[in-house]
């Protein structure tokens, strides 16, 4: 069978793969570039499964890519969704403080935000809080009008139509299988045939890793999966609260606590906990790999990030599993919340990037390898940041086309 000649061809089809694709053909639009999704839709793991926030900027380390890329991609996304009439509810958030730790950490927050740039970022008073969520109970908190939500498959389908428009190339059920450097050019095996390119792009997200060693890159890093459970209020319920509302988190975890998360839908989660997933694609309970299993325990560095973080990983697992000790972690945030406020959510898996000496990969990640740019850690804000991110790729493999 004959491969099918392309310049460029792009691993995964979630939000960075898109907007890779969608800028570096407005790039270089002679070049014939491919993108390849194993699913048969776009969005079909992480950036549809994800909590639907689009973020302000406020957590991350000023200077960073995920600082950079969020206050700037809110923006620009916001004036994407405008052109393709996608729903955006600035509905804000609130960071809630209660103790004096908490409050400390809150300024700390609040400075964080002002350095990354967030607009409208301001600290306000218990009685303040009270008028933005009337049920929420803090004794001081941080406020930050540009968050909102927003329907991220929307989004990811405006990328393929802009990409497609453009004359890109996009196949589905298409999955990557391995690839070997020959001449100069990349020979791509997939489950449809064979693809030619001079460049690989990958952002496959959870599998970012296999893909990456299936190209020659002997990264250091390994994806492990982490799902998050999440429960929902009952309709009658959902007036409790009205925007985005989070606790502050512990800078020493890497996961912001559980918090409630207005949907595009009307819908209202709460939660999530996070747990080791068994699958990379496990978004149940009952998922199970034991290719992917063995991919964790083989790994030296899932090890030693057990041993650092024992006492919260049993937190979390007992969390996940006794609806009462969650409904505990929300009460700390909505009193008179109760059981039978609650019902079953949905749930999400998470990419983390961890190197061998178990430690977590805390920005976006990007790899170069001869013939190859790989995306190997993208998590939250990943999706408010897609446009930033896919810009920077592109501009990277644009580099690299013009100079040989």
């Amino acid at each position: 069978m004959t491969a099918v000649q392309t310049d460029i061809l792009v691993v995964g089809g979630g939000l960075v793969g898109l907007s890779t694709a969608m800028h570096l053909k407005q790039m270089q639009p002679r070049l014939s570039i491919t993108l390849i999704e194993k699913d048969g839709v776009a969005a079909a793991q992480q950036s549809g499964h994800n909590s639907g926030v689009l973020h302000a900027g406020i957590y991350y380390e000023p200077g960073s890519l995920k600082a950079r890329f969020c206050v700037e991609g809110n923006r620009a996304l916001s004036n994407l969704c405008e052109r393709f009439d996608i729903p955006i509810v600035r509905c804000g958030k609130v960071i809630v403080a209660n103790t004096d730790k908490e409050k400390d950490r809150l300024e700390r927050l609040h400075d964080r935000g002002v350095d990354n740039g967030v607009p409208g970022l301001r600290m306000i008073s218990s009685r303040e809080l009270r008028e933005i969520e009337p049920h929420v109970e803090g004794s001081k908190a941080l406020f930050a009008p540009e968050s909102a939500i927003i329907d991220f498959k929307k989004v990811a389908c405006a990328y393929a139509e802009i990409f497609r428009n453009a004359g890109g190339n996009l196949h589905f059920n298409t999955e990557f299988v391995s690839a070997c450097l020959e001449n100069g050019r990349h020979r791509v095996v997939t489950n449809q045939g064979e693809f030619g390119a001079r460049l690989i792009i990958s952002c496959a997200g959870l599998h970012a890793d296999v893909v990456a060693g299936r190209t020659g890159n002997r990264t250091e890093l390994r994806v492990i999966p982490f799902r998050g459970e999440y429960l929902q209020l009952r309709k009658d319920r959902r007036n409790l609260v009205n925007g985005l509302v989070y606790p502050v988190p512990d800078p020493d975890l890497p996961f912001l606590g559980v918090h409630f998360t207005p949907r595009i839908d009307g819908s209202v989660e709460a939660g999530p906990s996070a747990i080791l997933a068994t699958k990379r694609e496990g978004y149940s309970y009952r998922d199970f790999s034991l290719k992917d299993v063995a991919s964790t325990l083989s790994f030296p560095g899932f090890w030693l990030l057990v041993a650092r973080n024992l006492g919260p990983g049993i937190a979390e697992i007992n969390q996940a599993l006794r609806k009462s000790v969650f409904l505990k972690g929300l009460q700390r945030l909505i009193p008179e919340l109760q059981e039978d406020d609650l019902e079953p959510g949905g749930s999400g898996v998470r990419a983390m990037a961890v190197d061998r000496k178990g430690r977590m990969v805390d920005d976006f990640h990007i790899e170069e390898t001869p013939g190859a740019i790989h995306v190997l850690n993208a998590p939250s804000p990943a999706a408010t940041s897609s446009l930033m991110i896919g810009k920077y790729i592109a501009g990277k493999a644009d580099l690299r086309i013009n100079s040989g």
